[in-house]
């Protein structure tokens, strides 16, 4: 099968589509065949093994110490069931399905491997592949983080990095607790965080959020620079500071901070499950949940997506159409 390898951490140009073997589903597996997938953040810091200060070790760890551990990257894909394993009962081959691969990878190829009791679930009718796949790595980061917030109607929530993969989804599901949305954004991107829900815009380029006499009882930090004491003051008491991104230094102190303050600061990773993002589907049939793509690259063209994705310029998903020519299916 083709897929987008890298054998050496480095710019977009150390990323190519090469043949490799195909996947074989063991006996709880399934088998993808990928018609999309995503570039996303998580790829850029896994190739270029960039991260925030003071996790160079644990990266290395994770991702690989001289070489990358996993050399297809891509964390969800949308695709159509080709194979199971003989204990497989939830799925069949021809199913359509979504499915979040996460630090395993593995997205970026023609077929994708995982098990049945995996992040996976039917795609939303209604919905292309290219159009399903955005649900999947922003949706559920959004919905992990918020979820740890405990939101209530009426609650107030500010969105840090509001036009990206996690903020556009941040933006949509905290609406749909009822909460009022902040979006913090470039205001060239500010058009785009209003249509998702958000009832208020800050221009970052311009205004400063933690200049404002206001506070929140929720603060998402997709961009990894709005640390505790930078917000502190912005978050009422019981509030949560939702650190999606952070350093060291962020995750060292989280606990003692949210004892010390009465303010939840959470880092840990995402945690999801097929509930979350059958939780997902829902909303986007019942148009409750909109899809977030910028640009569509084909497979070929990975080195231009990646490129794309290291501006940090993006609006919601980037999109990567592995399936060539095949038909996007609506339903």
């Amino acid at each position: 099968m083709k897929a987008a390898v890298y054998r050496q951490f480095g710019p977009p140009e150390v990323v190519r589509v090469e043949e490799i073997p195909k996947p074989s589903p063991g006996r709880d597996d399934v088998l993808v065949k990928v018609h999309a997938s995503t570039v996303s953040v998580a790829d850029h810091r896994a190739r270029a093994r960039e991260v925030p200060k003071g996790l160079w070790m644990l990266a290395m760890l994770g991702l690989g110490v001289f070489r990358p551990r996993n050399r297809v990257l891509g964390m969800d894909v949308a695709g159509v069931v080709e194979a199971v394993g003989a204990n497989v009962t939830t799925f069949k081959p021809g199913d359509e399905v979504i499915a979040m691969l996460g630090g395993k990878f593995g997205g970026h190829a023609d077929y994708a491997c995982l098990p049945q009791d995996g992040v996976i679930t039917a795609k939303p009718s209604g919905m292309t592949f290219e159009e399903a796949v955005t649900l999947v790595f922003g949706g559920l980061t959004a919905r992990v983080f918020l979820n740890r917030a405990a939101l209530k109607s009426g609650d107030t929530v500010l969105v840090n990095g509001a036009s990206g993969a996690v903020g556009t989804a941040a933006v949509q599901l905290a609406k749909h607790l009822g909460a009022h949305v902040t979006g913090v954004c470039s205001g060239v991107n500010s058009e785009l965080v209003t249509s998702l829900g958000a009832d208020r815009v800050i221009d970052y380029t311009t205004d400063d959020f933690t200049a404002e006499a206001r506070t929140y009882d929720a603060i998402v930090d997709c961009v990894g620079n709005a640390p505790f004491e930078r917000v502190e003051a912005c978050i009422n008491p019981g509030g949560a500071l939702l650190l999606v991104i952070t350093d060291l230094k962020g995750i060292l102190r989280a606990s003692r901070r949210s004892r010390k303050s009465g303010k939840l600061v959470t880092w840990r990773g995402v945690k999801a499950t097929a509930g979350d993002l059958a939780f997902l589907v829902s909303l986007a049939e019942s148009g409750r949940y909109q899809a977030v793509g910028d640009r569509t690259y084909e497979l070929s063209e990975i080195v231009e997506a990646h490129r794309f994705v290291d501006t940090g310029r993006k609006k919601g998903n980037v999109i990567l159409r592995v399936a060539t020519g095949a038909e996007q299916s609506p339903g």
